[in-house]
């Protein structure tokens, strides 16, 4: 991360000496992230014995603000040669606009290359640390260069992540691992969570800020209620604010706590974790571009003043799909006058209603067709799991159709700075007989259900029907026959 570089104190420039050295020098940093810039702050000439002589401000710094803000190079030197280190130097020298556009060189490869004779200030230049608000870490000591130096980081800036977590309602009774995307059903809570771990030099501070930016999709509900920050795993009952009204960077919310010192469980290294929850409501966009939201933290970078820098904006992904069923007869011909109702089962085997299409009432009461003109079912912002549509009005004179089961199943990349939806199916389960056309984009899952007609009776004029009037005439006819015979005998 971006350094405080420790490495000298202004221990010798009460001697008379200086640079006198046309030989070029390197400062190497070890574990560096991104680039950085070296100012020169003292310059001279320097003996073969290293005394210094002749004290000028070096090409690091605008001499005329300096000599104002501190006197001559000479004089200021021989103040700071009496101090255990120049600490609140370099802070002072990166808070005033002193220091001047180097031409000691820039941080490439490794090195800090070219540099002459000297002491230095080295600053944190790269947009690495934030995307759009580049921090600028200045350096603890100042350091000295009468040879190639190698320095490590002595502090460094706070990690930061945002993750989510998934589940499958059909199969799993717990959360997946915290992960870059996940998929939902509309209403569901959707769990977070921010993680910031507490920059290395955390003791040098006196008050240390943490700030949490989380800009969520319009398709998810923050569910204020649902917040908790634990520090190094302590939970903090008090000490943070969440502000939801009056932001002006765009963000659905932050959590700010403006003093981590002297919280329990807050050191160097602690990770300080928020979680929360929010709900997928019915703005959430289906298919690939999914619901993206991304957060950054803002954080305390001046043990010596009350500047912040901030971390690049950390993206999750949150998708969710839809079913949609067209509605045919034997011929392939658009049917009217059907109604449908979609069913997700639980981990218990059981079918829950997840939403009626074409209808209103229920199971218990019975149902009441919105549209006769209706042909095409949709159910909206579904995830992964198992299904069943059952058909609960019929059209007139067709047979109703059996409960379709099928399977919804999606892949998308669970560790990634932009998670994608990579796949989509439906499957159908042994048995049924609908089958799915996938969109992954649109994040669409397509079939048609095909209505029979009715079995159709022998209608009047019909074979059957005359077969019955022959049958049935002969039968009248030999009763007549019989029973004239019968009453001849009698009277005989």
């Amino acid at each position: 991360m971006a350094a405080l570089l420790a490495v000298a104190m202004l221990c010798a420039m009460a001697v008379p000496a200086a640079f006198a050295d046309d030989a070029t020098y390197t400062i190497t940093i070890n574990t560096p992230v991104g680039t950085y810039e070296a100012y020169q702050i003292f310059a001279g000439t320097l003996s073969d014995k290293g005394v210094l002589s002749n004290v000028t401000w070096g090409t690091g710094v605008d001499s005329d603000k300096a000599t104002t803000a501190y006197g001559t190079a000479a004089v200021k030197a021989e103040a700071l040669s009496k101090l255990s280190d120049a600490k609140d130097f370099a802070h002072d020298l990166a808070s005033k606009g002193i220091l001047s556009i180097t031409t000691s060189g820039t941080y490439a490869d490794g090195q800090i290359t070219g540099l002459t004779a000297g002491y230095y200030l080295v600053k944190h230049v790269d947009g690495s640390i934030s995307s759009d608000d580049a921090a600028n870490f200045y350096s603890d000591f100042i350091i000295e260069v009468v040879k190639n130096v190698t320095v490590s980081p002595k502090g460094d800036v706070p990690t930061f992540e945002k993750k989510v977590q998934d589940i499958n309602d059909s199969t799993d009774t717990k959360y997946s691992d915290w992960q870059d995307s996940a998929d939902h059903d509309l209403n569901d809570n959707v769990p977070f969570k921010l993680t910031g771990k507490i920059a290395s030099n955390f003791d040098d501070y006196s008050a240390y800020k943490f700030v949490f930016h989380d800009k969520q999709s319009a398709g998810l509900t923050f569910n204020e209620n649902s917040v908790k920050v634990t520090v190094g795993g302590v939970e903090m009952t008090s000490g943070y604010t969440v502000k939801t009204s009056g932001l002006d960077d765009g963000c659905t919310f932050e959590i700010e706590i403006s003093n981590l010192v002297g919280v329990s469980g807050a050191k160097a290294g602690a990770e300080v974790v928020v979680t929360y929850t929010s709900t997928l409501n019915n703005q959430a966009v289906m298919g690939a571009t999914g619901n993206p939201n991304e957060a950054r933290l803002e954080y305390s970078n001046n043990p010596h003043g009350n500047s912040t820098g901030k971390t690049a904006w950390d993206k999750v992904i949150v998708f969710t799909y839809n079913v949609t069923a067209n509605k045919v007869d034997q011929d392939g011909n658009d049917l009217t006058g059907a109604a449908f109702a979609l069913y997700k089962k639980d981990t218990n085997g059981n079918y829950n209603l997840v939403g009626l299409s074409n209808a209103t009432g229920n199971e218990t009461d019975g149902y009441e067709i919105v549209s006769k003109t209706e042909t095409t079912f949709k159910w909206d912002r579904i995830d992964d799991g198992d299904y069943m549509i059952r058909e609960i009005i019929t059209p007139d004179s067709y047979n109703t159709i059996a409960d379709q089961y099928f399977t919804v199943t999606a892949a998308h990349v669970t560790a990634s700075d932009d998670p994608t939806l990579t796949n989509l199916s439906g499957n159908k389960a042994d048995g049924s007989i609908i089958t799915f056309t996938p969109s992954t984009a649109d994040g669409s899952l397509s079939t048609t259900i095909q209505n029979k007609a009715g079995a159709t009776l022998p209608s009047t004029g019909g074979i059957g029907t005359t077969i019955f009037y022959v049958v049935g005439g002969g039968l009248m006819v030999a009763a007549a026959i019989l029973l004239i015979t019968k009453k001849r005998m009698e009277n005989k």
